[in-house]
């Protein structure tokens, strides 16, 4: 017999993503606060197509309006960790600090953005599940 799992693939696939987005954030964040140090390299977090090929390898595909959009679904989450990249500095000028603080600070607030939605989408659920467990009252 199956065991009752109470959240579905969506709730997991959403925590999932959280916590990449959290790790995202450290990241960025990272890079921001050594914009002025010589020689520092800013890393990426790479997560997104490794998620996306973890959710369709389950057979859950369903339709997204944007290419950039993660469809939901899947089971088999757990293996996605994304992969933390360094940017050397090519410009070959100055420090050899390669932050640019506009471009950390614009992905960091779409890294916020997506990870507030999924927190709220999640919350959402939670609500749905707790009106459930109530009896619809």
């Amino acid at each position: 017999m199956k065991s009752l799992d109470l959240f579905d693939p969506s709730m997991n696939l959403l925590s999932k993503v959280m916590d990449l987005r959290a790790a995202n954030g450290k990241i960025i964040s990272s890079n921001i606060a050594n914009a002025e140090t010589p020689g520092y390299a800013p890393a990426r977090f790479e997560f997104e197509q490794e998620l996306r090929q973890a959710v369709n390898r389950n057979g859950f595909s369903l339709a997204t309006s944007h290419p950039s959009h993660i469809p939901i679904g899947g089971h088999s989450l757990d293996s996605v960790a994304g992969k933390v990249t360094t940017l050397p500095d090519k410009t070959g000028i100055g420090d050899k600090n390669g932050v640019n603080v506009d471009e950390e600070m614009i992905s960091l607030s779409e890294n916020e953005i997506m990870y507030e939605t999924a927190a709220q989408i999640f919350k959402k659920k939670l609500t749905l599940l707790g009106y459930i467990i109530q009896g619809g009252q």
